[in-house]
């Protein structure tokens, strides 16, 4: 009887550790839809291939396939350590078309700037965009509507932001080519843009450089209570329902705020530390970038690292 019952032990122990062992494997696995709008968010890249960069752009590449990714957005710092100083700049072939070169990358880009791209000439990131193929700057602040599922009753607003000039800091740098930039005509054109009042519209998302939440190193930062004064306020009048940012070289995510949530995703080349907020529900200093999946009723996502494991699978619902 003590063997029999020995023997039932062992098995249910080899039962529950299978089972684990495929909830795991399961957990592990990227949750993918064809149907959804996928795109991947990126930031805080441009060195030339090292810290990193070339295993996380390897990773995104097999991603875009599994993921089934329509697009990339850029969260800003897109060259190291002073930006381009024009289209032609060597920059462009040895921080982005060398690294990002497989196939899957080479779908529509759409980046922003971050405060290292000013430390050159930002314009010629726009201008970059009239001979790249896949380069969808069109100017240091844009926006772009997305159909989900060919559905043209049903879309993603996107307004693509240029946040530096909206920090006083920078303006005092000599690092930094601000200045001239008119700030009040950046902030008119973002309310007409997330005041557009069609119905078409499910979801307004806003991307920019610098974060108005971090649990990074910037906490409480200048920067970061600069776009909260600045940007909270029109955000929540015209019901935005995620920030995505870059600046701190980590993944996050907090929120909701006031009913916005806010993403870090900076963490395309380089890592620093991150800790847990009040506000937070994820953050990690990793190497990766995030997975996001939009459909009218949701938005998934997913946090991948350089080795391609899943740090982080959440739903989002309206």
């Amino acid at each position: 009887m003590m063997i029999k019952q020995i023997w039932f032990g062992v098995a249910l122990c080899l039962c529950l550790n299978i089972a684990l062992a495929q909830t795991a494997k399961k957990e592990a696995t990227l949750t993918t839809n064809p149907d959804a709008l996928n795109f991947i968010l990126m930031g805080d890249w441009g060195r030339n291939g090292d810290d990193h960069q070339k295993s996380v752009a390897a990773q995104m590449s097999k991603t875009v396939v599994e993921g089934n990714v329509d697009f990339v957005v850029a969260a800003g710092d897109n060259f190291y350590p002073l930006g381009v100083i024009s289209e032609f700049d060597p920059l462009w072939k040895y921080s982005f078309e060398d690294i990002y070169n497989a196939f899957p990358l080479q779908c529509d880009w759409y980046p922003v700037l971050g405060n290292h791209d000013y430390g050159s000439n930002p314009d010629a990131q726009v201008k970059y965009s009239t001979i790249s193929r896949r380069w969808r700057m069109t100017s240091r602040y844009y926006s772009k509507k997305f159909s989900l599922n060919g559905d043209t009753t049903k879309q993603v607003l996107f307004a693509f932001i240029d946040t530096t000039p909206l920090a006083p800091g920078y303006y005092k740098s000599k690092n930094h080519s601000v200045h001239g930039q008119d700030t009040t005509a950046q902030k008119l054109w973002l309310e007409k843009v997330l005041a557009d009042p069609s119905p078409n519209i499910r979801w307004k998302v806003v991307v920019g450089h610098h974060p108005m939440y971090t649990g990074g190193g910037r906490t409480e930062g200048k920067d970061t209570q600069a776009m909260r004064r600045t940007l909270q306020p029109i955000f929540e009048k015209y019901h935005v329902d995620a920030y995505l940012a870059g600046h701190e070289h980590s993944l996050q995510h907090m929120g909701p705020v006031n009913g916005i949530q806010h993403f870090i995703s900076g963490a395309a080349s380089e890592r620093t530390p991150a800790r847990m907020l009040p506000i937070s529900k994820f953050a990690a200093s990793d190497y990766g970038f995030m997975l996001f999946s939009v459909t009218p009723e949701n938005i998934r996502v997913q946090v991948v690292n350089d080795k391609g494991k899943i740090l982080y699978n959440s739903l989002l619902t309206k």
